[in-house]
C-alpha cells in the first residue's frame, strides 16, 4: 500500500508500464503529466496510452522508455509538484522480472566453522535486516546487504547459533516481518526459525538394497500420530517419530505392532502424511489437536508436534532422521508425503510477505487462483518459486535420506517443474520414487502444461494415483451408495480388466490417458475419503459382515496382484474404519488412529495379505516394467460375467513358474472354468484355509467363494 501522504497510488505493472490511481473526488488537482525519478536523482517523462474511470479512482497508464527497477526508491511526479512512491504491482509476475532478478545460488541458512551466512531473496524490498532474540528474549536487529538480483546477505559469527532469526524487510511502504521461507530449524509452533544447524543432529544413514524397477514398490500409507497412538499399540512413544524406533513391540495379546508389523507384512516402502512443520496442532500440549498435516507452513523443518520436546529446535530433526533410519534398517524405504501446490495461509506466509504477489498464482482478475480448494496456488512455474521446491526436494533427499515423494495435488503443478524435480531426484538416488495426484484442477495454467494423468506420456518416471482402478475395484468415491467390481458389480467388470494391466481409460473406447504399469498406482483405499470398510457399510449396509470382508479381501488381492505399484492404506488390510467418517483431517484419535485391537482379530486375514504380497515379491510376473511386457504375457479369458480371469504365460523367465492363471470371483456360487492348455495346474493362492474353496480336475477349475485364486505352471 502507499503511503497515508501520497496523494495518489502508482504501481509498476511491468518492466516500462506503469499503472496510476487517482481518487475520481480529486481528479481536479492532477496535471496527468507525469516524470519517475530513480534513486540517483535521474528524471525522465512518462508517455500515457490510457486514462479512464474505474469505481473510485482514474486509472492512468502510463510508459517509461527506461527500464524501470524493483528494490530501489523511485518518485512518480505530476506536473503540479504532487508525488507518490512507486510500488510494486504486477510487474513481479511477469517473464521479464523472472529473468531479470531469479536467482541460482544458495538461499537459507548456511554454516561454516566461524561464521553464519544468511541469505534471502527479496527483490523488491527497500531495506532488510535480521532480528536475533537470545533465550531470555533479548533482540537485535542487523542491518542485511544487498546484492545482486533482489538477494540480501548477512554474515555473522558463531556467536549468534542456537539464537531464534526472523527477516524484516521494507516493502511497498510497508514493513514486514517473516521467518525465513528456507528454514531448516524452528522454534516451538514454528513462530520463529533457528540458527542450528541440521547436521549437528547426524544420524548414520543405513543402505536399503536398491529396487530394479518402480513396479518392486509395495506401497503402505500411514500417519505418524496414528500408528502408535492407540492403547494397544506396544509402543511407548506414542503419536511421535520415535515409534518407529522401537523395535519387538506387541499387542496386549502378543500380536506384533509397529516396525515388527511392518516389517512382517513385507511392503517396500512407508509412505508418511506430512512431516514438515504444518498449522493446526498446538505443538507440546496434550489437547493440541489433530491434523493430517496438509496445512504448510514451513516446508524444510519438521513437525514438532511429532517430537519429544517440540521446544527443542534439534529434537524434531534428530528423531525425524532416526525414525527414517529404522525404517531402512529394517529394510523399509520412506516416501515423504509433500505439498508444494499451496500454503496453509498465503496472507500469513513468508512467501507472501517477502516478495508479495509473485509466489502465487492470480486470475483473469487479480484474485488468488483457488485451483487446491484452500485458498491459494502455488505458481510453480516461476522462476524462484521452481527453485525454492527443487532445493526443497534436494535438501530432503540429502539431509533426511528420504527415498521417495508423493506430490500431492500435483495437477496444479508444471510439467517443466515435475521433470526437473524427476531428473533432480533420481540423480541423487537411482531408485527413488516419485507419485502424486494427476487430478486436473481449475487453476490458470495451460492444460498441456499440467501434471495430470492426461499429460502421463509427457512425463515418464513420474507415476500417478489410479482413480479410475479405485472406482472401477471399490466403487465412486463420491456417489456412496455406487458399487465396484469387487462389490459385485459385474457392469464394471469389462472396465475393470483396462485398470489391471495398469492404465488409465475412462471408457472403454477413450484413449488410454496411462499405459505404462511404472506410472500407475492402484489402490482402493488412502487417508482421503472413506476406508474401504466405510464405503462397504454405505454401498452394501445389508450384507452380513463375513461377507464384508470377503468383498474387502478381494478388492486389496487386486491391488496387490494388478500390474503397477500396489498401495496400501494402514490398517486395510484388517478392515480400518473412520467410524463412516469421510474427512477425518481434524478429527480426534477415536476417529483416525490404527486400531491394534482390529490387528489381533484378524490375523488369518492379515496373513492372507502377507502370502499376496510374498507371491507377488517373489515372482515378477506381477511387476513387469513397462507396456510391451504387459501386452505380450497378459491375456484375458473369457469368463462369467462375476469371474475376472486372466493368464500370465511364458514368464518363466521372472520367476518358477512358466504359466501363471489368475481369477478374481466377485459372487460366491460355482463357476467351472477352463485352465489354458491343459497339463497339471497347481493352486498357490485361494480364499481361506485348507483349499475346500475349488477344486481341480480333467484341466477344469471349479471356485465357489469370492476372492482371489492363483494358480501356476511350474
Amino acid at each position: 500500500m502507499t503511503s497515508v501522504n501520497s496523494p495518489f497510488e502508482a504501481y509498476l505493472d511491468d518492466l516500462h508500464t506503469i499503472t496510476i490511481l487517482l481518487p475520481s473526488d480529486r481528479e481536479h488537482l492532477f496535471h496527468k503529466s507525469f516524470t519517475v525519478t530513480d534513486d540517483k536523482g535521474v528524471s525522465s517523462t512518462l508517455s500515457m496510452s490510457d486514462c479512464f474511470s474505474i469505481e473510485n479512482f482514474v486509472k492512468c497508464i502510463c510508459h517509461s522508455s527506461v527500464q524501470l527497477q524493483a528494490g530501489c526508491r523511485q518518485i512518480i511526479t505530476d506536473a503540479g509538484g504532487l508525488s507518490a512512491e512507486l510500488l510494486m504491482g504486477a510487474v513481479i509476475r511477469t517473464p521479464g522480472f523472472d529473468e531479470l532478478y531469479s536467482y541460482d545460488g544458495n538461499l537459507g541458512p548456511s554454516y561454516r566453522e566461524q561464521e553464519i551466512t544468511l541469505e534471502v531473496w527479496v527483490p523488491t524490498a527497500l531495506n532488510v535486516s535480521v532480528v536475533l532474540k537470545d533465550p531470555a528474549g533479548n533482540e537485535q536487529v542487523l542491518p542485511m546487504v544487498k546484492r545482486e538480483r533482489g538477494v540480501w546477505e548477512i554474515c555473522t559469527g558463531r556467536e549468534q547459533y542456537g539464537k531464534f532469526y526472523r527477516y524484516r524487510a521494507l516493502i511497498n511502504g510497508v514493513w514486514r516481518e517473516a521467518v525465513d521461507p528456507y528454514v531448516q530449524a524452528v522454534s516451538k509452533n514454528g513462530e520463529w526459525g533457528v540458527l542450528l544447524d541440521p547436521s549437528d543432529a547426524k544420524e548414520e544413514k543405513i543402505s536399503v538394497p536398491s529396487l530394479a524397477q518402480p513396479t518392486d514398490a509395495i506401497i503402505y500409507e500411514v500417519h505418524v500420530r496414528d500408528f502408535s497412538i492407540h492403547p494397544n499399540s506396544g509402543m511407548t512413544a506414542k503419536g511421535a517419530y520415535k515409534a518407529f524406533t522401537e523395535n519387538d513391540t506387541s499387542t496386549d495379546k502378543g500380536f506384533s505392532t509397529g516396525m515388527s508389523y511392518l516389517k512382517g507384512l513385507g511392503i517396500t516402502h512407508v509412505e508418511l502424511l506430512p512431516v514438515y512443520d504444518y498449522e493446526g496442532v498446538a505443538e507440546g500440549e496434550e489437547d493440541g489437536g489433530y491434523n493430517w498435516g496438509y496445512n504448510p507452513v514451513h516446508f524444510n523443518a519438521p513437525e514438532g508436534s511429532y517430537s519429544s520436546d517440540p521446544a527443542h529446535p534439534l529434537a524434531r530433526i534428530r528423531e525425524l532422521k532416526q525414525c527414517i533410519q529404522a525404517l531402512h534398517a529394517n529394510g523399509l524405504k520412506m516416501i515423504m508425503d509433500a505439498v508444494y501446490n499451496h500454503v496453509y495461509d498465503m496472507n500469513l506466509s513468508s512467501f507472501e510477505k517477502l516478495v508479495p504477489g509473485y509466489f502465487f498464482r492470480m486470475d483473469e482478475y487479480g484474485y488468488p487462483s483457488n485451483g487446491t480448494g484452500v485458498g491459494n496456488d502455488f505458481a510453480s512455474e516461476r522462476k524462484m518459486a521452481r527453485k525454492f521446491i527443487l532445493d526443497s526436494i534436494r535438501y530432503w533427499l540429502e539431509e533426511y535420506d528420504i527415498d521417495g515423494i508423493r506430490f500431492d495435488l500435483m495437477g496444479i503443478l508444471d510439467l517443466d517443474t515435475m521433470r526437473k524435480a524427476r531428473e533432480l531426484a533420481a540423480s541423487i538416488k537411482k531408485d527413488v520414487l516419485i507419485l502424486g495426484e494427476g487430478w486436473d484442477l481449475a487453476t490458470p495454467l495451460g492444460a498441456d502444461r499440467k501434471t495430470t494423468i492426461i499429460n502421463a506420456k509427457k512425463i515418464p518416471g513420474v507415476a500417478f494415483f489410479n482413480d479410475r482402478f479405485r472406482d472401477l475395484v471399490k466403487g465412486s468415491t463420491f456417489l456412496h451408495g455406487d458399487r465396484g467390481f469387487s462389490m459385485g458389480d459385474e457392469g464394471k467388470k469389462e472396465e475393470t480388466l483396462a485398470a489391471i494391466r495398469g492404465t488409465v481409460q475412462y471408457s472403454t473406447d477413450s484413449d488410454r490417458l496411462l499405459e505404462d504399469p511404472s506410472q500407475s498406482v492402484n489402490y482402493v483405499e488412502s487417508h482421503d475419503n472413506h476406508t474401504y470398510w466405510d464405503k462397504l457399510k454405505a454401498a452394501v449396509p445389508h450384507q452380513p459382515e463375513q461377507r464384508l470382508r470377503e468383498y474387502q479381501k478381494l478388492a486389496s488381492s487386486m491391488v496387490i496382484l494388478s500390474q503397477g505399484i500396489p498401495f496400501l492404506h494402514a490398517g486395510q488390510e484388517f478392515y480400518r474404519t473412520k467410524q463412516g467418517c469421510e474427512n477425518s483431517y481434524n478429527q480426534d484419535d477415536l476417529i483416525n488412529r490404527l486400531d491394534w485391537d482390529l490387528r489381533e482379530q484378524h490375523e488369518a486375514d492379515i496373513q492372507e495379505v502377507r502370502r499376496l504380497i510374498s507371491i507377488r515379491k517373489q515372482h515378477g510376473a506381477f511387476r513387469l516394467s513397462d507396456k510391451e511386457k504387459v501386452e505380450r504375457h497378459l491375456a484375458f479369458v473369457q469368463a462369467p460375467a462375476s469371474v475376472i480371469y486372466y493368464t500370465l504365460k511364458d514368464v518363466g523367465a521372472y520367476g518358477r513358474w512358466t504359466d501363471i492363471a489368475v481369477i478374481h470371483q466377485a459372487w460366491e456360487h460355482p463357476e467351472e472354468l477352463m485352465l489354458p492348455d491343459g497339463g497339471s495346474w497347481e493352486i498357490a493362492y485361494a480364499p481361506g484355509p485348507g483349499g475346500k474353496f475349488f477344486s481341480v480336475s480333467d484341466g477344469r477349475i471349479t471356485v465357489n467363494k469370492i476372492g482371489t485364486y492363483i494358480l501356476f505352471k511350474a
